[in-house]
């Protein structure tokens, strides 16, 4: 049976897509109601696309999924600005969440702190994954 968790993984992380179909929802939420629900419905948006983004992490890394991520892969330079975008995106989701979940007074701020934090750890999932697949496509480029 644990002979193939990396199977069962990858299929829990099919999960992604439910998670993201609903952070769509609620991200066109405020739209169908006349935005009277916006921030709270923004918060709702990011907290179930961290949460989807949490799901992904749990695909195979040593698998490419398109064109596009083998290109910025298997390139150092391209994987490394890569990394350095997912880390300032990480920094600025968890930083602003956690400003506006302890400190802040705006009541706007405080409504997408929660969502924002949650973001920010999916973020922080993603970027050990996107670290995990630059090292993976780096060996497989020397070994060829």
């Amino acid at each position: 049976m644990l002979k193939n968790y990396k199977l069962y993984f990858q299929y829990i992380s099919y999960l992604q897509y439910p998670l993201m179909v609903i952070a769509l929802y609620f991200a066109y939420e405020p739209l169908l109601n006349e935005l009277s629900s916006y921030w709270t419905s923004i918060n709702k948006s990011l907290l179930f696309m961290g949460l989807g983004i949490s799901f992904s992490t749990l695909q195979d890394t040593t698998k490419t999924q398109n064109k596009l991520s083998r290109i910025v892969y298997q390139n150092p330079k391209y994987a490394k600005i890569f990394i350095i975008y997912i880390i300032l995106l990480t920094l600025f989701f968890l930083l602003f969440g956690l400003y506006g979940f302890l400190f802040s007074k705006n009541e706007k701020v405080n409504e997408i702190s929660v969502g924002l934090v949650v973001m920010g750890i999916g973020m922080l999932g993603m970027l050990k994954v996107v670290i995990e697949m630059a090292a993976y496509h780096s060996q497989q480029n020397k070994e060829e």
